[in-house]
């Protein structure tokens, strides 16, 4: 298949680029893991549980409703069911490589002119001492639960850790039924006075929350943590306890609180695997992108929370911005950044409100010490975190790369993902992104297919892919091309609007 924007992932900053850009000419792809649109602050339950309000999963309903519409009306093509593992080549030559199917074994190719990743994040996650009992669930995973399958963990919860992910997650355990018997909170109320100012405009959402847990008489607990969950084959309970202003835990603080979930979450980190492997410089965990959200690989835009985690607000403004240069970049002109002003001043609004929130949430500095030496870190390969600290403390490993190589903490499928930044805080190491040649991991035979001599097959799956247009002759591979006859493209010339497109917009100022 053959486009000239290829935007991995149809989360708010993706749907918002390619619909800022297929409304200025530009033939426009996106292709996404997921079953449909939205990504993980969209995510819809599947058309087979028949839900009656799914928008009572989800905040800020109508933007979804704006961005689903807009999709519809566009010339956007949807691949769906698309597991992106690289993407090669560089400007006017792109191809991003894929995987299908139930097992992830089938390869697929999109060709790109320009790429614009909009990959999301994925959560922070912390050990402690019986975190890998069934029952404990990330934040997110619950969430994602709720709002892609209509369930819930369990009976009881208890919602810890930081950040604001925990408001929705509470609230929406409450509403859908589970008695939320806490909200464990490590920060306090001063950390977040500090950034007032910066706050301001999440006050009302923050109020609303409030208000809800409330209701749902959700016991809030501040500047506590979890230190112990407790059972032997599943979850019966956990022990938490206050901490000091320092972040170490208090002692004779501790209270048990029984409970068959636990949803726990730390914050978000940016998912960053294929700018990297892209060659995108980066600035700590996130991708660096310039006023137009342009990435220092030429071809490559990228917004969302690769650039840095934000909220949908953000990745709506930074979506925006990237579909309008990138559409002009693509014609041959220069970008008019006066026609994206009101989406670049809630941009700078949001990142302040977001550095804000990254220093007020972020996780208790010594929670590490409550980390027990029989305690699992990585779960793919069962390493300890008694091994970590003797591949540090006893064989001298000074960096998380030579604790992996020690202990092999970091070498299961995940690569490292959940544990490389506990394996960074147990050690004292500095956490660098590890420099991945894949952003998943990829069968043997799709490797071996993809060598210069034997090029994967240039394909989609048909039954996965979801467009507001016929597809058209530019689309075909010379193959397709000849066995249809040479289709011709309904599309307007490159870089210009018919005379009755009325191009969809996603950022509105002011929206949330």
């Amino acid at each position: 298949m053959r486009t000239e924007l290829v935007v991995v992932g149809a989360g708010p900053a993706g749907l918002a680029a390619a619909l800022a850009a297929d409304a200025r000419g530009v033939r426009v792809t996106v292709v996404d893991a997921a079953d449909g649109p939205g990504g993980q602050f969209y995510r819809q339950p599947a058309a087979e549980l028949n839900a009656r309000r799914p928008q009572a999963l989800h905040h800020q309903w109508r933007t979804w409703e704006r961005l689903r519409g807009g999709l519809a009306a566009s010339g956007v093509r949807l691949l769906t069911g698309h597991h992106v593992w690289t993407v090669t080549g560089g400007p006017g030559s792109f191809t991003v490589h894929a995987l299908l199917g139930p097992g992830q074994d089938e390869p697929a190719t999109v060709h790109a002119d320009a790429v614009l990743l909009a990959t999301g994040s994925h959560e922070h996650v912390l050990p402690f001492p019986g975190w890998t009992l069934p029952g404990v669930v990330t934040a997110g995973g619950a969430q994602a639960m709720l709002k892609g399958g209509l369930v819930v963990p369990g009976r009881v919860a208890v919602v810890a850790g930081t950040g604001p992910l925990l408001l929705p997650v509470a609230t929406g355990l409450a509403a859908a039924g589970t008695r939320v018997s806490a909200l464990v909170e490590s920060a306090g109320p001063r950390q977040v006075a500090r950034h007032a100012r910066a706050l301001a405009g999440k006050l009302p959402e923050g109020a609303g929350y409030a208000a809800r847990l409330l209701r749902h008489r959700v016991r809030p607990l501040a500047r506590h943590t979890v230190v112990r969950a407790h059972g032997d084959d599943r979850l019966t309970g956990v022990t938490v306890a206050a901490l000091d202003a320092d972040g170490h835990v208090r002692r004779g603080t501790g209270r048990y609180l029984p409970c068959d979930t636990l949803a726990v979450g730390h914050g978000l980190l940016p998912q960053t695997d294929l700018a990297e492997g892209l060659g995108c410089h980066l600035d700590g965990p996130t991708v660096t992108v310039d006023a137009e959200q342009r990435t220092s690989a030429p071809g490559v835009w990228a917004a969302g929370e690769a650039t840095g985690v934000g909220g949908a607000a953000l990745a709506l403004a930074e979506g925006h911005i990237a579909g309008r240069s990138a559409a002009a970049r693509l014609s041959g002109t220069e970008p008019d950044p006066a026609g994206w002003s009101p989406a670049a001043r809630t941009r700078e609004a949001l990142r302040t409100a977001a550095a804000a929130l990254d220093a007020a949430f972020a996780p208790p500095a010594h929670w590490a010490a409550q980390v027990t030496d029989d305690t699992v870190v990585c779960r793919c390969e069962e390493v300890t975190a008694g091994a970590v600290r003797e591949a540090a403390d006893g064989l001298g490993a000074g960096d998380v790369r030579t604790v992996k190589l020690l202990t092999r903490a970091g070498m299961g499928w995940c690569q490292g993902r959940m544990c490389a930044t506990a394996v960074a805080g147990l050690t004292g190491c500095h956490a660098v992104p590890p420099r991945r040649p894949f952003a998943r991991p990829v069968p043997l035979g799709i490797l071996a297919g993809t060598a210069p001599d034997r090029a994967a097959p240039d394909r989609a799956a048909p039954d996965r892919a979801v467009s507001g247009r016929p597809v058209s002759e530019s689309d075909r591979s010379p193959s397709e091309q000849a066995s249809t006859g040479g289709l011709s493209s309904d599309r307007p010339p490159h870089g210009r609007l018919s005379r009755d497109q009325n191009p969809p917009e996603a950022f509105e100022e002011g929206s949330p």
